[in-house]
């Protein structure tokens, strides 16, 4: 078997995150991010789930899962996967968007899957140079020709990629968000947006392609990796996010993001050499 390898690096010039996984038999459960993920899949075959659509990836595609977009997916047939990508958060992505376009507005990518070869390589240029610490600015030069080419082929205005939805589901979010560190019952969601428990999770699920609760879980692993970034002790961490014990989050930490949040926090520490992290 493939020996497992995790290598992850924070660029600061760039303000992006870049991941290369090799060897990856891991499943992935139903989750989506806070920010843009741009990922290329060198080697292996996985069944992707995007925004409740179904398809199989493989060698050579590209994928595009803009902040809030469900996805999930899982291995098929005997090799492991091989993949890199990059992560891009809203405010990054507005000014590289604005650079672009002239227009301070966050593009929605779509489909989820493509293939598109100037895009890979562009990709894979970037990647490396970022996996390097290459000082020079061809980083940046190949990070805005990957997004202008990306927006003008696949990109629209981000509000029409994000599915419309009732008032009712919005609160129980909004709901979630500010309460998502103390311990949440259904009971207390439901009576806040005024509905019953059944309604509330098939109007939820319709909507926003997760449960409430996979929902609240997203959102503290999200609240919690800001907090690895910024120095916060994984069990600080957890218990500033809501976990009930450090074991629970660290499983779904590395159940969501690939690492535990003691690697992940390796990444952004005072001492890190530029070399990234590898397991």
């Amino acid at each position: 078997m493939k020996k497992e390898v995790r290598t992850v690096v924070y660029d600061d010039g760039l303000h992006i995150e870049a991941y290369c996984f090799q060897g990856l038999a891991q499943p992935f459960p139903n989750h989506f991010h806070e920010y843009y993920v741009i990922g290329f899949v060198e080697n292996g075959v996985r069944a992707l789930s995007c925004k409740n659509q179904e398809y199989t990836i493989r060698k050579g595609d590209i994928l595009l899962f803009n902040p809030g977009d469900n996805h999930a997916c899982v291995q098929c047939g005997g090799e492991a996967l091989d993949y890199r990508s990059i992560n891009i958060t809203k405010e990054v992505m507005l000014d590289l968007a604005e650079e672009v376009t002239g227009r301070r507005e966050l593009p929605g990518f779509s489909p989820c899957v493509i293939s598109a070869w100037e895009a890979a390589y562009c990709l894979h240029i970037l990647h490396e140079l970022v996996m390097t610490d290459d000082c020079g600015f061809g980083k940046e030069e190949n990070l805005l020709l990957l997004i202008s080419r990306l927006i003008q082929q696949y990109g629209r205005p981000f509000e029409a990629c994000v599915p419309e939805c009732q008032e009712e589901v919005e609160k129980a979010c909004e709901f979630m968000e500010q309460h998502y560190a103390e311990r949440i019952y259904l009971t207390e969601v439901c009576h806040y947006v005024g509905l019953s428990k059944s309604t509330l999770l098939r109007a939820f699920t319709k909507s926003k392609g997760v449960t409430p609760y996979s929902y609240l879980e997203n959102i503290r692993i999200g609240r919690a990796k800001k907090l690895l970034e910024h120095g916060v002790s994984p069990v600080e961490a957890a218990l500033q996010t809501g976990f009930s014990d450090q074991s629970h989050f660290t499983n779904y930490f590395n159940r969501f993001i690939g690492l535990t949040p003691g690697a992940h926090q390796e990444i952004f520490s005072k001492e890190r050499d530029g070399h990234g992290l590898g397991k």
